[in-house]
This record gives structure tokens, C-alpha cells and sequence, in this order.
């Protein structure tokens, strides 16, 4: 080699990504896109990935958008103002909660995005942040990719698990600068009533430390459930912020629309965040989601009787494999233990390895989510009652032994609601926590 130097040209990465744990669904991912490639109907109730249809009048306002070109401009990183005064308004409505669009609330390219951004706003090198276990992953991911620290204390929605985090506020030095709560919850679907967070502001208040609300799911409720929004607390606005989205009440999950709304310094620091990072989103994309805020509400409520009727299939199913199954008040999942003479030894990804391989059935391991999550697999309402009806059949045979029903060996023969999982399509992706 000319100049003498054969030594192979390395690229090393950021201590940041170094610091980020193992991926766990990696291999069920690998197995997944093999299988699809080798032509195989595989019913992936994996990712919370919607498969239904944003509604009709927010696609229309969205193409009328579009057409105007003076919308084609960079728009503004922290949101459009009608937009924001829009996601306000529904606060108001909804919950009671009365918040400044100017700085209370800040659009996001997804709850997703909004929370990694202002855990960089917030945290920096040895700042710990508690969060419940199992959590969904970026819960732990954004924190290590900030250069903070994860605190894990087994989940709960009580007392008992407000104590656990109460001894670690007590006793762990420098104390944690940050407490992170989820419910309805991902992955477990877990809920809380308003004195809850009635008792969250008090701790947040009496240690001096923030509070953040990852409130996805909180317009998917079941059976007359309302889930309380943190901010509706007394005190909440002092002491944290919540972050909502329309991915799942609006199935809007590619528009990537969120917001953090609250504590105005919290919301300052991640519009700072922003404004550095993006320019926001496209503006016609916002103009729709102004609409379908506004006259949307309805079609939320439609929505989740979808998710609830799935839910009541997939429940009554997995106890007739012999799983024990609590049927959720919320989200669009269901955690779920699998049953140990299905387990045969083995842990949830290697027993969701086994699962898909053999019954073309994808789920979501508990393990992936955290050490309490093992046992259970996380599994997604997202398809219709019929796929949900024929996964379970697949699974019936493949751990139970029963006959195998016929199902698709093709493309060709999905249903009409399922949009296909060809290699051109966007679900034809790696992200099984997702959602």
C-alpha cells in the first residue's frame, strides 16, 4: 500500500453509543425479515404500529395543504401557533387543564423525539433519572444518550411503588434529578387514578426533583376507563411536564405529531433544543393536525372501540392457550404470561424466537423492556379480529399441538385490511419496540 501504513482504517464511535445497551429484538427483527423475504405471511403483533387509516377530512385538509406553496417553506422548530393553541385548547376540554400556547406548549416530531431532546436539555454527565421496570426502551435509551444515568425500581402504580422511589430520593447522592412515569402504560398497559399523581406532585415537590409524563396512550381507554392526565394535578405545571401525541388515538403514527406541554422552563429548554436541531415539521402536515384536533374527537372515541373489541379477541384467546391474562383498561396492548409449559425453560426472546419461526406469530419479549419484564411478551391490538383470530389459531397449534389451520403462504392472499409487508413497505422495518 503506498505510504507503507496497512493498517485498516478504523471509525470509532461516540462514547455515547458505546453506552447504550445490547438490543434485544435484534435477532427476532433478523428472523422476521428473513422470513418475509422467504414469502411468509408473518401476523406481527410486535410493534404498535397502527394498520388503520388516518381519517378521511385530515388527509383531505392535508392534500389542500399541500397544494399551497407557501407551505413549502421551513416552517418554525417549536410549532405552528394555531397548532399549539389547538393541542391547548383540547387540554382545556379534555382535562380541565388551562395552558399558555406561547410557553406551555411546544409541538414535537413525535412524543418520541420531544422526550429524547429534552433529556438532552435537561440531564448531563452523572444525573440519574428514575424510571420504572419494565419501560418502554427510549425511557432508558435518550437517558444514556444524554450521558445521565437510569435508576431502575420495579413498576407499580401504588403506594408501594411510590415508597420504592421515595427510599431511592432518600438515600441515593447526588439525588436523582428526574422522575419518569407512563400510564396507561407501555408495555404493560398498567393504569392509575387521579390520587396518584396527586402523590408524585408532593414527592416531586418535597425532593425538588422534575417530573415527566409519557401520556401516549391516554385517549385509548376501555370499558368507561378515563385516564388521568398528570397535569390536571394540583401543583403538576410546578414541578413537570407531559407529553401527549396523535400517533395512536388518530392513527396518525407516520405524521410523527406530539407535544410537551407544561412547566414553562422545561419547555423552554427543549424549544432551545429544537431550535438547534430541526426546523419543525411540514406545515401542511400541521394545518391537518390542527383540524383533526379540532374535529377529531369523535373519531378518538370511534378508535378505541376498535382497540377494545381487539382487545376482548386477544384476551379470551391467550386464556384459552392457558396463559393467565389481566384484561387492560388501556393502550393499545396486551402484557401477557406466557404460560411456563409454553416457556419449556427458555426466556422470552428465545420463546418469541421459537414463536415466530415456528407459527409465523411476532411478539414483543417482555425481557426487551427490562429484568421484571421476563415472562411476559408484550402483544400488539394492531391488527384486525380476524389476523388477531388467526394468530391465536397459529399459536394454538404451535404450543399446543392442535391442528394447524391453513393460513396464507403468500402475499396474495392477505386480507384487505392488512396493508402488506413487502420489502417496499414501510412495515417491513426493525423497530419492534416501536410504539
Amino acid at each position: 500500500m503506498a505510504g507503507g501504513n496497512d493498517t485498516p482504517f478504523k471509525i470509532e464511535v461516540s462514547t455515547r453509543i458505546k453506552r447504550l445497551p445490547p438490543y434485544l429484538f435484534a435477532r427476532i427483527n433478523a428472523l422476521k425479515a428473513a422470513k418475509r423475504r422467504a414469502g411468509h405471511d408473518v401476523i406481527d403483533l410486535g410493534m404498535g404500529n397502527p394498520i388503520d387509516p388516518s381519517p378521511d377530512f385530515v388527509v383531505e385538509k392535508l392534500t389542500q395543504a399541500a397544494h399551497d406553496a407557501r407551505n413549502h417553506r421551513y416552517s418554525v422548530s417549536v410549532g405552528l401557533y394555531n397548532l399549539r393553541r389547538e393541542a391547548a385548547m383540547k387540554y382545556k376540554r379534555r382535562y380541565g387543564v388551562e395552558l399558555d400556547p406561547e410557553t406551555e406548549v411546544v409541538a414535537t416530531i413525535g412524543s418520541k423525539e420531544g422526550f429524547s431532546h429534552l433529556m438532552l436539555a435537561l440531564l448531563g454527565a452523572g444525573d440519574t433519572v428514575v424510571v420504572g421496570d419494565p419501560a418502554y426502551p427510549i425511557h432508558m435509551y435518550a437517558v444514556a444518550l444524554a450521558g445521565g444515568n437510569v435508576i431502575s425500581v420495579p413498576l407499580g402504580n401504588d403506594e408501594a411503588f411510590l415508597a420504592r422511589i421515595e427510599h431511592v430520593l432518600k438515600n441515593l447522592y447526588p439525588r436523582p434529578k428526574l422522575l419518569i412515569f407512563n400510564y396507561p402504560h407501555n408495555p404493560s398497559a398498567m393504569t392509575v387514578e387521579p390520587l396518584f399523581y396527586e402523590q408524585v406532585v408532593a414527592l416531586a415537590t418535597k425532593y425538588g426533583v422534575l417530573v415527566i409524563s409519557d401520556f401516549a396512550y391516554g385517549e385509548t381507554c376501555f370499558d368507561g376507563y378515563h385516564a388521568p392526565s398528570f397535569l390536571a394535578t394540583p401543583g403538576a405545571k410546578e414541578v413537570g411536564v407531559e407529553f401527549t401525541t396523535m400517533s395512536k388515538p388518530y392513527n396518525m403514527a407516520g405524521w410523527r405529531v406530539g407535544f410537551c406541554c407544561g412547566n414553562s422552563e422545561m419547555v423552554r429548554a427543549l424549544s432551545t433544543i429544537k431550535g438547534y436541531y430541526d426546523y419543525g415539521h411540514f406545515a401542511p402536515i400541521q394545518v391537518a393536525s390542527i383540524l383533526a384536533l379540532r374535529q377529531g374527537d369523535d373519531f378518538v372515541r370511534r378508535q378505541a372501540d376498535v382497540y377494545q373489541k381487539r382487545r376482548d379477541v386477544l384476551v379470551a384467546g391467550l386464556r384459552k392457550l392457558g396463559w393467565h391474562v389481566e384484561s387492560p383498561r388501556a393502550s393499545m396492548f396486551v402484557w401477557a404470561k406466557v404460560a411456563e409449559k409454553h416457556l419449556m425453560g427458555q426466556g422470552t426472546i428465545d420463546f418469541s424466537l421459537r414463536l415466530l419461526e415456528e407459527a409465523d406469530v411476532a411478539v414483543a419479549p417482555g425481557r426487551g423492556f427490562g429484568e421484571n419484564g421476563e415472562g411476559y411478551v408484550r402483544i400488539a391490538l394492531v391488527e384486525n379480529d380476524l389476523r388477531i383470530k388467526q394468530a391465536l389459531r397459529q399459536m394454538d397449534a404451535c404450543l399446543n399441538g392442535r391442528k394447524k389451520h391453513q393460513r396464507p403462504s403468500n402475499l396474495a392472499g392477505r386480507p384487505a385490511e392488512d396493508p402488506g409487508h413487502d420489502e417496499s413497505t414501510v412495515h417491513d422495518q426493525t423497530n419492534i419496540i416501536g410504539g
